[in-house]
């Protein structure tokens, strides 16, 4: 028997990545997952892929950063699950670029997407949680519903060139805390991972021209090789994460293993920033 049988999950972009591969680890602890990424076809590839392994998976396509999607979340999950116990906001992208050079585009797209985007799914799912606690409550019969927000190594230690983005996982660690105590007596278990460096479309080597669209915008994505390998150097377990690695203590938070854990920051870094 799965740590999630019978749960139902929330994953924001989980069509590839990281995302994805925390998707398919809980489908395959029993857990029914809605896949949300900004492409459909991506999202369907999940979708199929999770179906063919014998899990059950629905997508909501859609941006995040849309003022109405968190609706379409939430009713995506009610609708074909009946309810949701798991919310993971993973989506994210980064637009770098040091201070003197940044523009106020760059600074509210991250505030965006890492940092408001999250507390407006997390406020439209307070709208079915808090009542399911208070009649859960009543009857005696408890259930703890968990949140995992993703973090990194830049909101928790700072990282140059990424002041917008720190900016914004930093303050997903205070959403984090906050929420923690807010719901702690809903039953609801909200905690955080921080990545290190975990291979990914964002920490590939980068390719000059080589950009992705996101959100209308076209962003390049990846690292200068020579910065890839000093971050590899640093590493105590002596290579980058692998999206699967990433996956598993967001399983652990999402499990019953962690119901007396909540309002913690996971470093996930192999090592990196102890």
């Amino acid at each position: 028997m799965g740590l999630l049988e019978g749960k139902t999950a929330i994953i924001t972009g989980s069509g590839r990545g990281i995302g994805r591969a925390v998707a398919e680890l809980m489908s395959e602890h029993g857990a029914n997952v809605v896949v949300n990424d900004l492409e459909a076809e991506v999202a369907g590839d999940a979708v199929t892929a999770i179906r063919k392994s014998g899990g059950k998976a629905e997508a909501a396509v859609g941006s995040v950063t849309d003022p109405k999607f968190p609706r379409t979340l939430i009713s995506t999950a009610m609708d074909a699950y009946g309810g949701f116990d798991i919310i993971v906001n993973n989506a994210g992208y980064t637009w770098d670029g040091v201070i003197h050079k940044m523009s106020d585009e760059q600074w509210e797209a991250m505030l965006d997407c890492h940092l408001t985007a999250p507390f407006r799914i997390l406020r439209e799912a307070s709208k079915v949680w808090r009542d399911l606690a208070k009649s859960e409550a009543e009857s005696g019969s408890v259930s703890h519903r968990k949140v995992v927000n993703v973090s990194s190594t830049s909101g928790v230690a700072g990282n140059a060139g990424q002041v917008n983005y720190a900016a914004g996982k930093m303050g997903i660690v205070g959403v984090t805390k906050s929420l923690a105590k807010e719901w702690g007596r809903l039953a609801v278990n909200v905690n955080a991972v921080a990545y290190g460096f975990i291979e990914t479309r964002l920490t590939a080597s980068k390719e000059p021209g080589q950009k992705s669209e996101v959100d209308g915008k076209q962003v390049q994505l990846g690292i200068p090789d020579q910065m890839r390998e000093m971050a590899i150097k640093m590493i105590p377990i002596g290579r980058p994460g692998t999206p699967r690695d990433a996956a598993g203590p967001v399983l652990f938070l999402s499990s019953p293993l962690a119901d007396y854990v909540t309002g913690n920051v996971v470093l996930v870094t192999g090592g990196s920033y102890m």
